[in-house]
């Protein structure tokens, strides 16, 4: 699969896109919403750091507790119920004499949920994509995220302006339900993946198998460190700019956007995997010149540029897959997500935390020079698990003796429209356990 119009041809593909790209669009209005709320209230960088980026600490929590549930719901009712509970949270942080600590109580009980709806969403798009159109269905849902967070901190700023924070935070709610109809409207009615109930136990049987291939081990951290410090980074444009923060961040997701748009699409497939370390290090070396503080045009250029590095993790989430069975998708993707974004608040607060002893800029700067020593550190590893996902049969850290998957639904061969998995209102039937074995590597 090579072009966009066969992507949008991949029945419920569409629907799953629409909806993923209002629950940017919420999320980014409403974090900048909150950001900027708790610092006109706090006057504090490392408390308007968390605002915006304080549920990806409770990732941690959900990623280690609930994330089974990622592979054991119908993807349709959680989706649908996760934005309804979004809307639900976010009209909640808008009432007024909302303190503090409530505010950020709502967003730990919303971190601890969104572990489970990235997992789901991002296994259903790798169930209904073809093997060989995981890639580009995964860069255009990028895409879409870039460019709502565009449109969202250029909106979000203009809405925060006319109609005040706790106003901005009432426009997200209202993207949230709109996302709930959307997905409850445009999705298929899927079994789940795995049969049997989630539970903390299976969440941390399959954790631990996933963390059992020293491969995986390795892409997990590559998509969580270089990354997370990054937006770490980021956390830190309100304090470094109050008055053009939206700017920069409209920026970064531009070019977030464009590498995304050139990994997925215009570059050749047999380049890609070599350009994981460049992009990686792109992502982290510009934002060294805020050290020296740069005028807003030299600050402008460094943030469009670094964040097109943000596309490596196409490559990564690539060979993730190559080494992962189709049955543990959603957890797999699921854990991906979660360690991500629980590095990205973890960075937000170390980011804040410099911030607080020194300034924003150098905090910034600072970020970026760890995220460029993590790259260097794992390179080698990297390296050796971009081998083993070109021909996951021949990886020798696959575990024959790995515990199997219980009960997992099972998948009829072929399937409508090239997409993998069981046809839309079957029930499963009851099988076996399962040897877990690396998926067959995609179509490059």
């Amino acid at each position: 699969m090579r072009t966009y119009r066969e992507l949008f041809r991949v029945p419920e593909f569409t629907p799953l896109f629409t909806s993923s790209s209002l629950q940017f669009a919420g999320l980014t209005i409403s974090g900048l919403a909150l950001g900027t709320h708790i610092y006109e209230q706090t006057g504090s960088p490392l408390l308007s750091a968390l605002a915006m980026f304080g549920p990806q600490l409770a990732q941690v929590l959900g990623a280690t507790l609930l994330l089974s549930a990622a592979d054991r719901l119908p993807p349709r009712g959680a989706m649908t119920a996760l934005a309804l509970v979004y809307a639900a949270a976010t009209a909640a942080q808008a009432v007024p004499g909302m303190p503090v600590w409530g505010a950020f109580a709502i967003l730990v009980c919303l971190g601890l949920l969104a572990s489970v709806g990235g997992g789901v969403r991002f296994g259903l798009l790798n169930e209904i994509l073809p093997r060989d159109g995981y890639l580009l269905g995964r860069s255009v849902v990028n895409m879409s995220a870039g460019a709502m967070q565009i449109g969202g901190f250029a909106v979000g700023g203009v809405l925060v302006a006319a109609l005040s924070p706790r106003g901005t935070l009432l426009i997200a709610a209202a993207a949230f339900v709109l996302c709930a109809v959307l997905s409850r409207a445009g999705l298929g009615a899927r079994a789940p993946r795995v049969a049997g109930r989630p539970s903390v136990a299976e969440t941390w049987r399959v954790n631990g198998l996933l963390w059992s291939s020293r491969h995986r081990r390795v892409l997990y951290l590559v998509l969580w460190l270089p990354n997370g410090l990054v937006v770490g980074a980021e956390s830190q444009f309100v304090p470094y700019d109050p008055g053009r923060a939206g700017l920069l961040l409209a920026l970064a997701a531009l070019g977030m956007l464009t590498g995304d748009v050139l990994a997925g699409r215009v570059l050749p497939p047999a380049w890609r995997p070599r350009l994981g370390v460049p992009l990686l290090l792109l992502l982290a070396a510009p934002y060294l010149v805020f050290l020296a503080r740069p005028p807003l045009a030299v600050a402008a250029v460094a943030v469009t540029v670094a964040s097109a590095g943000f596309a490596a993790s196409l490559v990564q989430q690539d060979r993730l897959m190559a080494l992962t069975p189709d049955e543990l998708s959603g957890q797999a993707l699921g854990l991906h997500t979660s360690g991500m974004l629980t590095m990205q608040g973890v960075s937000a607060a170390v980011a804040g935390g410099i911030a607080e002893l020194t300034s924003p800029g150098t905090a910034m700067a600072a970020m970026g020079a760890l995220s460029v020593a993590a790259t260097l550190a794992l390179m080698p590893g990297l390296r050796a698990a971009g081998t083993a996902a070109a021909d996951p049969a021949q990886d020798p850290a696959q575990d024959p003796a790995a515990d199997p998957v219980q009960d997992p639904a099972p998948r009829p061969p072929g399937g409508g429209g090239g997409a993998r998995g069981r046809e839309s209102g079957t029930e499963p039937a009851q099988a076996g356990p399962a040897e877990v074995r690396p998926r067959a590597p995609r179509a490059r």
